[in-house]
């Protein structure tokens, strides 16, 4: 494939072990949602349904309410270790919590103190994953050059998507083989063991490793002490346009409210207007989950011939207009197989940054990327998980499915704002080109 062929043995390497290791921590993380309708029972003191629902939302939410501290945290190793250390660190916390989940005791053995045990690790959880997929892409961003960098680094977001889907299989045989729940956390923790051990084979990226070396250079030149002068230095303390993260923010803000509705909201209309098993929505879910993937292999091969930029404009074009009529078709739905046909097209033309990362993390300054990306990006996922979680229960209350457009409308016209914002940045730094090349990008950083 021409993608891969232009790589050199360390880029595929790299690309292979991030890769991989994403899409085992997203399975480990994932793990837990998917399997919810399960474990919040095994967790959690059974109430009234409303009461269930806002303990479902809460679980579901704190894996993300503390992925901001989580950011600050990585993002300063990131900036200022390396991005090697970073994922292996982040690699760690996650064995360490599915270890930690598979021991775990049930609400009927020690009471609420089992919620609290659960809670704490969905929290550590959400902490390390910040510095995992962030961290693998900037890391291949700054080691591919363009047109290979855009699917390269897309396929860290495909890995994302495919540990998703092998956590909803795996939730799938535990149910259908009667297998005991904490056989599948134990899984997950040896994986993350040995992806851990994979990645200490890594080298830090050429473009972090240049910059130290200049950052060195201007210091010595300038006869300044390196402890002192890392304060002072411009390429340290190159300014983040507030405009560019705004942008950046509102795009990330797109991914939680199309993942809300399509695993959660979704799955609860399944569940009380067609008498859905907790393993029918699993296996329901899981067809989404495989052609959203799909749709993302897709997106990518795009990105090596066509700016992601362009790809991610007329998707959010098609998107809106079907989004419209999403309350209209609820209203009226009438079997499980609608409901279907309604989530296909969310799981393809549905707004993430894919395949565009690569795009957004460039027009960061290199020695504040990881940091003001990553916080970016936990931020995003902290507010929308919260809104969409508890304000989709109050709206829909109020105003049936129409209630959906009220968050969704606005949240379209944000992320239109920040793509117009990224492709002027684009523009002006000669990578917005309607075709490109090897020949012609070679040399593009």
């Amino acid at each position: 494939m021409g993608i891969f062929s232009s790589l050199t043995r360390e880029q595929r390497e790299a690309a292979a072990i991030l890769q991989t290791g994403t899409f085992l921590e997203y399975f480990d993380l994932m793990l837990y949602v998917h399997m919810g309708v399960i474990l919040n029972e095994l967790f959690f003191p059974k109430t009234d349904p409303h009461i269930a629902s806002l303990i479902s939302a809460t679980t579901f939410c704190l894996t993300f309410v503390f992925r901001p501290l989580g950011a600050l945290f990585f993002g300063y190793i990131g900036d200022t270790a390396g991005r090697k250390i970073t994922v292996i660190i982040t690699t760690i916390m996650m064995s360490l919590c599915c270890a930690t989940m598979a021991m775990l005791p049930t609400y009927a053995q020690v009471g609420i103190t089992a919620s609290w045990l659960v809670i704490i690790c969905r929290i550590v959880q959400g902490l390390s994953s910040m510095g995992e997929i962030v961290g693998a892409q900037i890391y291949l961003t700054e080691l591919i050059k363009i047109p290979a960098r855009y699917p390269v680094v897309t396929f860290i977001g495909c890995a994302d998507c495919l540990g998703g889907m092998a956590a909803l299989a795996l939730a799938t045989g535990v149910l259908a083989l009667g297998i005991d729940w904490r056989a599948a956390f134990w899984v997950g923790a040896l994986i993350a063991v040995i992806v851990t051990v994979a990645r200490t084979a890594l080298r830090e990226t050429p473009d972090f490793v240049n910059a130290k070396l200049q950052l060195k250079k201007n210091l010595e030149k300038a006869n300044i002490d390196n402890s002192l002068g890392l304060k002072k230095d411009y390429i340290v303390n190159e300014n983040v346009n507030k405009k560019t993260s705004l942008s950046y923010f509102f795009i990330e803000c797109g991914r939680p409210v199309w993942f809300f509705f399509t695993y959660i909201y979704c799955a609860n209309i399944l569940k009380n207007n067609f008498n859905y098993s907790s393993q029918q929505i699993i296996q329901h879910n899981l067809v989404l989950a495989s052609i959203e993937f799909f749709a993302m292999l897709y997106y990518a091969y795009l990105s090596y011939k066509i700016h992601p930029l362009k790809i991610m404009k007329v998707r959010i074009m098609i998107f809106f207009i079907f989004v419209i009529f999403i309350p209209y078709l609820l209203i009226n739905v009438t079997t499980a197989m609608q409901m279907f046909f309604i989530q296909i097209p969310v799981c393809i033309f549905q707004h993430t940054t894919v395949p565009a990362d690569a795009v957004f993390f460039v027009n960061f300054p290199i020695f504040k990327r990881f940091r003001y990306t990553v916080f970016l990006y936990a931020l995003s996922r902290a507010l929308m998980y919260i809104i969409v979680s508890f304000g989709l229960v109050y709206l829909t209350n109020s105003f049936d499915h129409w209630g959906l457009l009220i968050l969704f409308i606005p949240v379209i016209i944000a992320i239109k704002f920040g793509i117009s914002h990224f492709e002027d940045l684009e523009v002006a730094a000669e990578r917005y080109s309607q075709n490109y090349s090897l020949n012609s990008v070679a040399n593009v950083v």
